[in-house]
């Protein structure tokens, strides 16, 4: 198996430091004196740009060393954090990926162009770093008289640093740049020969550094390692530099080094060696910890995880065949093993499904950016709310959700929300709120899309569809089916083809997908009060539990997730339902579809048939069949390209016996329900 390229993997966490720097970002236009962003986002700047240059970025390494810059003087205090600066950093960023994902393109003068919007943002930062060096001249005497700082650092590393390609030598080399350095090691935790690891790194340090610099150089030392360590910085005493000599290196002596007689550093503890204080090895073993738990996650090809579904897919058909021979045969032996591998293989389907389940807060995360460029591009003041972000859901869904989710955003936020003056006329807050939400409703999941505006236009929406021919003229609809209009082909009420919206394609599109997922479309909306669109989509496109039923001589999978119960229906009680389609179920009427007249099998109802209670939310169908054969782990098999127009299956699967049971798709027949129930108090 061939192992993954450097520059590849380089270019996904590249990708992953870019997304964490954009969060960065985003969170600080909320919040510009955080000082904690600030130092994060310098950070994965510094990263990635030394990141870069080690895998040959050059054109990303020396563009990136313009925003780091930028922040380092934000956290130095020498310029402030503003919205524009934020937004060039954004804007830059942008262009940062363009150079991960193209490094060898022409770019041409974009690059010039960010970083002029760049300098102008910090406030003509190229004057301010020339001021100091023609300062310098005049300067140089008093600066020996600079503040000497003297820091004691404490630092262990991860056991498996080493391993992983860091040099605990260059960083102590680093340190050494700074200034005086004596160094010391706390060799205390080398296990016995017989027990030692030779890739393991078991030495931590205790350092004493005498320099002019501040506690934020030393910072930048570990800064690539900072999360995995353990890093102790104590400023022992503040002294003057001498003002004739400077500093001599000092070998160290064996005993403590005493503090100096200042009242200041009375109440500081001596520096003592490191080997006098054995127990603070407790702090590299939470290191250690959290390392392993790092190492927890495996960086896995999408298209492995892909092709290991389809071996447990064909794993599952097998057992299925398996479990069939068996439950025919006398022999207990052959029952037992198909048992076992029944149980092994139902385990290792479910550890695959969650294997295949991500949470949507990474789909969510992807419109904050969108959000805050339309805010700026249209004017209006927009919060964006999310909801719900820990709800898991396929990866491939996931991914098949992103286009539709950004044309429902961009849709709420350019024909739903006011401008601030009009919802200021209206009564409103000047801030209009987008809220992204999901839940788990049985086996779908259920992504909505609301906003607080000005709702959906009737009588436009009606008007256009009359004009292009999709409803005749005065045609009766409800509401539910007018507001359906808005996802037609080439259907928009724009006055005017905006960079936005106004061409008629979004929505199409938004509608086309979630078909093609096997979802449906709600949509709610009060005038004036704002929209909600709800996506309805399954949780997973792999394997699902089913409900096997017989119709005729038929076989179907009803997905075991809609499934609210099970009735008898006797023949008798079939033909006085007759003409009206109803079930009593506990006080309130359901309406049933008689799948064997739906699928005209031309044969006889059996005497005892049943009633398969199926619902989507809050609405409830009953389906009738002739035979409920049992539960049955479904591998879903996709319709071939003839069957497109065929709504009332989903899928298909493969039986244990090698035949084909189609899969009903409980959204449409749901629908056919409605229909019917509709039609019959029309007629009633």
């Amino acid at each position: 198996m061939s192992t993954l390229d450097p520059v590849a993997v380089f270019r996904m966490e590249a990708a992953e430091c870019l997304e964490a720097i954009e969060a960065g970002l985003l969170d600080l236009t909320h919040q510009l004196d955080d000082k904690g962003l600030v130092d994060a986002v310098f950070r994965g700047l510094h990263t990635l740009k030394g990141s870069g240059a080690m895998f040959g970025f050059e054109a990303l390494a020396a563009f990136t060393h313009h925003c780091e810059t930028a922040f380092d003087r934000v956290r130095k205090g020498e310029v402030p954090a503003t919205a524009e600066l934020v937004a060039a950093v954004l804007a830059a960023q942008d262009h940062m990926r363009a150079l991960v994902d193209q490094p060898d393109a022409d770019h041409g003068d974009t690059g010039q162009k960010l970083l002029a919007l760049l300098q102008a943002a910090v406030g003509g930062s190229a004057a301010k770093e020339a001021a100091p060096a023609v300062a310098a001249p005049a300067a140089a005497a008093p600066a020996q008289q600079k503040k000497l700082n003297h820091w004691r650092i404490r630092f262990s590393l991860p056991s498996n640093a080493m391993a992983n390609g860091t040099n605990p030598l260059g960083l102590l080399d680093e340190l050494r740049e700074l200034g005086e350095c004596t160094v010391r090691a706390n060799t205390a935790a080398i296990p016995p020969l017989n027990e030692l690891v030779p890739n393991e790194l078991y030495v931590s340090w205790e350092v004493v550094l005498k320099s002019e610099q501040d506690r934020s150089a030393i910072d930048d030392v570990f800064i690539f390692v900072m999360d995995d360590m353990e890093l102790e910085v104590v400023d022992i005493v503040d002294a003057p530099a001498p003002a004739a000599e400077p500093v001599k290196a000092v070998e160290p002596a064996p005993a403590a080094i005493p503090a100096p007689a200042t009242p200041a550093a009375a109440a500081v503890p001596a520096f003592k060696p490191v080997e006098a204080v054995p127990a603070k090895r407790e702090a590299p073993a939470v290191a250690d910890g959290r390392q392993a738990k790092a190492q927890e996650n495996v960086r896995v090809p999408a298209e492995r995880l892909d092709e290991l579904m389809d071996r447990v897919g064909e794993l599952v058909i097998a057992q299925s065949r398996l479990s069939q021979l068996a439950s025919s045969s006398a022999d207990i032996a052959l029952r037992s093993v198909s048992e076992e591998i029944e149980r092994l293989s139902g385990e290792l389907r479910d550890t695959m499904m969650v294997l295949r389940m991500v949470p949507v807060a990474t789909l969510f995360s992807r419109f904050r950016r969108l959000v805050h460029d339309l805010a700026r591009e249209t004017g209006k003041v927009i919060e964006l709310v999310t909801e719900g972000e820990s709800t898991e859901v396929d990866k491939t869904v996931i991914e098949r959700l992103a286009d539709p989710l950004v044309h429902l955003v961009r849709n709420s936020i350019d024909h739903g929300l006011e401008t601030p003056a009009d919802r200021l006329a209206a009564g409103k807050s000047e801030t209009g709120t987008v809220t992204l939400s999901a839940r788990q409703s049985g086996g779908e999941v259920i992504i909505s899309i609301k906003d607080d505006g000005r709702g959906i236009n009737r009588e436009r929406v009606r008007a256009k569809a009359e004009s292009s021919g999709l409803i005749a003229p005065g045609q009766s609809l409800s509401d539910s089916e007018l507001l359906q209009l808005i996802f037609a082909p080439g259907f928009s009420t724009a006055a005017a083809i905006t960079n936005l919206s106004g061409r008629g394609v979004g929505m199409d599109v938004v509608k086309k997908t979630v078909e093609a997922l096997r979802g449906a479309i709600d949509i709610e909306s009060k005038p004036g009060e704002g929209s909600d669109v709800s996506l309805r989509i399954p949780l997973t496109l792999a394997i699902i539990d089913g409900l096997l039923v017989r119709v005729g001589s038929g076989r179907y999978v009803i997905p075991l997730s809609a499934v609210e119960e099970c009735l008898e229906l006797s023949l008798e009680e079939d033909l006085r339902s007759r003409g009206r389609s109803f079930i009593s179920l506990r006080d309130s009427l359901v309406p049933f579809l008689r799948l064997r007249d739906l699928f005209r099998t031309g044969t006889k109802p059996d005497v005892h048939q049943k009633v398969v209670v199926i619902s989507t939310g809050t609405e409830r169908v009953g389906l009738v069949v002739d035979q409920i054969i049992g539960d049955h782990q479904t591998v879903i098999k996709s319709m071939s390209k003839l069957h497109d127009d065929v709504a009332t299956f989903s899928g298909a699967t493969i039986l244990g016996d090698g035949s084909v049971a189609l899969i009903l798709d409980v959204g449409h027949l749901v629908a056919a329900g409605q229909q019917q129930e509709s039609q019959m108090r029309v007629a009633g």
